[in-house]
């Protein structure tokens, strides 16, 4: 009688050698700093785009009745006041304050306290400011 003796695994793969798994750590390491790489880059992307949605302030003119009593620089900083909640921060939006011609001062403003402002008593008219380039002197005639 003839008996034969197979193997249980009759092809073992080779165990990987240390540099191969070497390898495998880093590509795996790797990929892995990419995908939080990207994750990263793809939140700060949405964070700008949120950012970008919000309405910009922009330069607005105000004009005010002519303040009695009162100086018309406080007067201007008290009617900012009461649309952006404080004192401070209508100091940091006052961009010029007009006192002799016209009554009124110029602030950066949102669409929204532009609204707003334009319903505060006192308050005649809300205006984007402007830049005019003049077509006068000499080459503009032309």
């Amino acid at each position: 009688m003839i008996i034969t003796v197979t193997p249980l695994n009759p092809n073992p793969k080779p165990k990987p050698k240390a540099s191969q798994s070497r390898s495998y750590f880093l590509v795996f390491l790797a990929l892995s700093l990419n995908c939080i790489a990207m994750s990263d880059s793809a939140a700060k992307t949405l964070d700008s785009e949120a950012l970008s949605s919000a309405p910009a302030a922009s330069i607005q003119i105000v004009y005010t009745e002519k303040p009695h009593d009162e100086e018309p620089e406080a007067y201007h900083i008290r009617t900012l006041s009461a649309v952006l909640g404080s004192e401070d921060a209508a100091k940091e939006a006052l961009v010029y304050s007009y006192k002799s011609a016209a009554s009124g001062f110029s602030a950066k403003l949102t669409p929204e306290q532009v609204a707003e402002i334009s319903k505060q008593p006192g308050v005649l008219q809300v205006v984007p400011d402007r830049k005019l380039q003049l077509h006068s002197g000499p080459n503009r005639l032309q």
